[in-house]
């Protein structure tokens, strides 16, 4: 179904979280970077929610203890401390990274406070030992210049502690976090609500982007910023769509969440047509579990073999035919309540709109229907859960509540994405009873001399940060935009500071003479728009191939420019080796180079390769003149490809057939 955004009234607001490249975390000395390597030691923890100052729960934290289990922390020596494990107060504010802040603050003239207060932010999801995050609003107001929408406003912008990275979920007895990650500081920056069309609004993300990693003051890769978005639609409730990371699948979550709430809305007219009222939703809920001991549905079977486990079914009056309606195509109750479910720990539900099925017969559903005291042929629906007795239990008072709702319309909620682009339920919304001050940090006062120290400091606009690049290493405008936008900036810089120079000794050439070496002022082949090409268009080449770019480390990429400015491999070789190490079938550049059997000729080698190839097609390049060029250099870089530069090929081939057209000599 095509649905018109302008109609819809869609908008849509920005919380970006951008780590920052600083040496140190936000609160203590341990490494900023995080870590991949093994941990060192683990301990457990169980998190309870806690009343505000004004004496209030949180209602985000209730449900997330309610479906709480302990949580088990992995700890490495010099990436975290006592202070992630909080059992010692945070340290002083990292100075760099509140710099950083404050120059993003003043590049999109925003009004810094007068005094920073650092205040805990209660999250018991696991994601923190303490119970709750550490941040602390450095400015509000200002705006961000876009081409498309000129000027979006900026609503506030605010310093905070990373969290910890989730490793697993599949241990029945805890949730399981690295430590690595937490305390890593972060900027979040909020953006006042915007319309427009996903491809404008994603503009807005870019243009953002590019300011931050302007200031060469952030990390970059996969996971190193991260979208919040806020969506509604026709005025109605926001959805916060949290952990969106590549802004071709913020396109995806726009549409997707989009569909999704028009279908709510129009489901919520379904509900007001039949009249339905709370008490309508959940007033029997019986157990079941007897009905079904000798079941044949292996969905059934499943659940019965888990631990003390119990089966029960909910009456929905007046529902019948509502739980699996499709206003929108795959949005629909059943679906939304499947995703709630699961977030218990529990593998889904069945709904009597898509019964029988499953193994679940006519038979079943009669039972479960007298059960229930359903009128055969009224408009009574029901569903069933099974699982531990234990989660069933803590499941059915927010299920309930969940089904009721719906007759709201568009719920106000946080919802995470997925690879593909849709968004599933995490949790209520959090409301004001989430925030308190740090006890354990003195306020912080920005004197006004401290702008004098920074206005030197502040990002380039996005424009004159790509004219620069384009002067800096005369690149085009496209190639500049592209390598500065790709993970690999940085690495570019590097690269070109390190291997490329203007000038070389060169070999010259000649068909008709002996090799001979002498002084040229020609560039080297390490050009820098060959090594962003290479950086840009031949890597997003191969991974929409489908091959894995994360397999290709930067370190492999610096070895294999040094291996080519150093003329131990041929250019052409590059793109080859890249290939071998994002298929996974090698694991050095060395073993891809081995593979390939990319062993450089020297030049007495390939000279005498070429003209036996020559001499081999000569009725060819007697039939088709300076036509047979193309003939010659597809021969020969089936067999030179990777081991001798084309340029070096096509120069001596050309040379040599021009001889012969000029007074047939092939020598």
């Amino acid at each position: 179904m095509s649905l018109n955004l302008d109609k819809l009234n869609v908008k849509v607001g920005f919380e970006i979280h951008q780590q920052l490249n600083t040496s140190t975390k936000l609160f203590c000395a341990c490494d900023g970077k995080g870590s991949d390597d093994a941990y060192d030691f683990d301990f457990i923890r169980v998190l309870r929610p806690t009343k505000s100052e004004l004496g209030d729960f949180d209602r985000a934290a209730l449900f997330e203890h309610a479906k709480m289990s302990s949580i088990k922390y992995y700890s490495k020596v010099g990436y975290s401390c006592l202070v992630e494990a909080d059992e010692e107060p945070p340290h002083n504010v990292n100075k760099d990274a509140l710099e950083t802040a404050l120059l993003f603050s003043l590049a999109l003239k925003s009004n810094i406070v007068d005094e920073i207060h650092v205040m805990r932010k209660l999250v018991i999801d696991g994601s923190n030992v303490s119970g709750f995050q550490r941040t602390m609003l450095v400015s509000t107001g200002g705006y961000l210049e876009v081409d498309n929408f000129q000027k979006v406003g900026v609503q506030g912008i605010c310093l905070e502690e990373d969290a910890a990275k989730l490793i697993s979920t599949t241990n029945p007895k805890f949730k399981e976090y690295g430590l690595d990650r937490l305390g890593i500081p972060l900027v979040e920056i909020a953006l006042e609500p915007i319309s427009g069309s996903p491809e404008e609004i994603v503009s807005v993300a870019l243009t953002l982007g590019r300011l931050l990693r302007s200031s060469k003051r952030v990390t970059r890769g996969i996971g190193s910023i991260r979208q919040d978005v806020n969506i509604s639609v026709n005025g109605g409730q926001v959805v916060e769509v949290k952990g969106v990371q590549q802004l071709s699948q913020l396109v995806k979550v726009l549409e997707y969440e989009t569909k999704r709430q028009y279908g709510m809305i129009k489901i919520a007219e379904e509900f007001s047509n039949r009249n339905i009222e709370d008490s309508f939703i959940g007033d029997k809920i019986t157990d079941v579990t007897s009905l079904f001991m000798n079941s044949s549905s292996n969905v059934i079977k499943k659940i019965l073999k888990t631990t003390d486990p119990v089966i029960k079914c909910i009456r929905l009056r007046k529902l019948r035919g509502l739980v699996g309606y499709e206003p929108v195509k795959d949005i629909r109750i059943g679906k939304e309540l499947g995703e709630f479910v699961r977030f218990f720990g529990l593998g889904g539900l069945f709904h009597s709109d898509e019964l029988p099925n499953y193994g679940i017969t006519a038979q079943d559903i009669k039972k479960i229907e007298e059960s229930l005291d359903i009128i055969v042929g009224n408009e009574d629906a029901f569903i069933i859960i099974g699982g531990n007795r234990n989660k069933i239990d803590n499941l059915i008072g927010p299920l309930i509540k969940r089904i009721a709702q719906f007759k709201h319309g568009v719920i106000a909620e946080t919802r995470a994405v997925t690879l593909d682009g849709t968004t599933i339920f995490s949790r209520p919304r959090p409301g004001s009873s989430r925030m308190y001050p740090e006890t354990d940090i003195m306020p912080i006062p920005i004197e006004p001399e401290l702008f004098d120290k920074l206005k030197d400091k502040i990002p380039l606009p996005w424009n004159d940060l790509i004219k620069r690049i384009m002067k800096k290493y005369e690149l085009n405008k496209k190639l500049s935009e592209q390598i500065f936008d790709s993970d690999y900036y940085d690495l570019f810089e590097t690269i070109v500071r390190d291997n490329t120079s203007t000038s070389s000794t060169s070999t010259t050439i000649s068909p008709s003479t002996s090799p001979s070496t002498s002084p040229s002022t020609s560039p080297s082949s390490l050009t820098p728009t060959f090594v962003a090409s290479k950086l840009t268009e031949d890597i997003v080449s191969l991974s929409r191939n489908n091959l894995d770019k994360s397999l290709l480390t930067d370190e492999m990429i610096l070895e294999i420019f040094d291996r080519l400015e150093k003329k131990l491999i041929a250019k052409e070789s590059v793109i080859l080796i890249f290939e071998k190490l994002m298929k996974g079938e090698s694991v050095s550049v060395q073993e891809a180079i081995n593979s390939l059997n990319l062993i450089k000729m020297d030049d007495t080698e390939f000279h005498s390769l070429l003209d036996k190839l020559f001499n081999d097609n000569i009725n060819i390049i007697k039939e088709k003149g300076p036509n047979s060029m193309g003939v010659l250099m597809g021969k020969s870089m089936a067999i030179l490809r990777g081991k001798v530069d084309g340029s070096k090929i096509n120069d001596y081939l050309k040379a040599k057939l021009d001889n012969f057209l000029k007074d047939g000599r092939t020598t």
